[in-house]
């Protein structure tokens, strides 16, 4: 079963996700005036839903009652695996802009959509560029635009989340911004770091939890270590473990 799962990846599932991401890049590039509009939030939306539905990954979403479609916040999760990207693009409700490392901008096709897209590429070996990304995403944060962060700055190694950097705290402070919690669980079971297929049997589960007020904390590093515990609680009350 495994093996027929594998080939089944590479023969059918890998050549629909490459016809699906050429066409939404290419929409995504054409439709630049209107980068914050409908129709290319929709596109979005559907490309990322179609590489897990192609690589018949089933998820489980939970807690987007929890925000307004229509506000800005500051998402962070933890991150697990490739498979990460889709799902919080797939299923987030809010319109929201990536920060990414630079090297995601090279991608053929790709790179170019999320530059036209408004995705802010993060040059994490220097820190005066990284702190000039994080003022042009300050920037994109109005009129119900939010951004997604993984604060551990890289996917973990072992499935064990890793410490988080201040990067996103410090823009949700700047911006009194609410910061949301997103806890992804089955992720790196599904596909861990190093993997060049999607387990068989794979489940996912993304939990987006309530905002949270930075205002309410004494310091940056009081609040990061509360929304690190808010993320660690989602993904063990939702873990399929």
């Amino acid at each position: 079963m495994k093996v027929l799962y594998i080939l089944y990846q590479y023969l059918i599932g890998l050549p629909l996700i490459i016809l699906v991401t050429l066409f939404t890049a290419i929409f995504t590039i054409v439709c630049f005036p209107w980068k914050n509009g409908k129709a290319p939030r929709a596109v979005q939306v559907f490309w990322s839903r179609s590489v897990l539905w192609f690589l018949l990954v089933p998820i489980k979403v939970t807690g987007a009652e929890n925000v307004n479609p229509k506000q800005s916040y500051v998402f962070v999760a933890n991150h697990q695996s490739a498979l990460d990207v889709f799902a919080v693009y797939g299923w987030l409700p809010n319109n929201f802009k990536w920060m990414m490392k630079k090297e995601l901008r090279k991608i053929p096709f790709v790179g170019t959509a999320c530059a036209v897209a408004g995705h802010i590429f993060v040059d994490r070996s220097n820190p005066r560029a990284a702190l000039q990304s994080v003022e042009l995403v300050k920037k994109e944060l109005v009129d119900g635009i939010s951004t997604v962060i993984f604060p551990e700055g890289t996917r973990t190694k072992t499935g064990e989340m890793g410490r988080f950097k201040q990067g996103a705290f410090k823009i949700a402070m700047d911006l009194n911004l609410p910061v949301v919690p997103i806890s992804l669980s089955g992720f790196y079971d599904a596909m861990p770091s190093g993997a060049f297929f999607v387990q068989p049997h794979a489940h996912v589960h993304l939990h987006i939890g309530k905002p949270i007020d930075l205002q309410q904390f004494e310091d940056i590093n009081t609040a990061m270590e509360h929304l690190r515990n808010c993320v660690a609680d989602g993904i063990d009350k939702h873990s399929f473990k």
